[in-house]
């Protein structure tokens, strides 16, 4: 795994606890930005794996 995996994983989980305590306390700022926050760690997530493929591609 590289940084990019890890950060985007753990900004995702982040993301989907923020999101879930808003709509717990019914506050959709709170789960509108946990949601953004969940996106933008799978993106960076993503991004991540598509290094790690692209780098197993470059040493076979």
């Amino acid at each position: 795994m590289n940084k990019d995996q890890i950060a985007g994983r753990a900004k995702e989980l982040a993301g989907k606890a923020k999101s879930m305590i808003g709509q717990a306390t019914g506050k959709p700022s709170t789960e509108a930005k946990g949601r953004a926050q969940e996106l933008g760690g799978k993106a960076q997530a993503a991004f991540g794996d598509m290094k790690d493929k692209m780098k197993k591609i470059d040493t076979h």
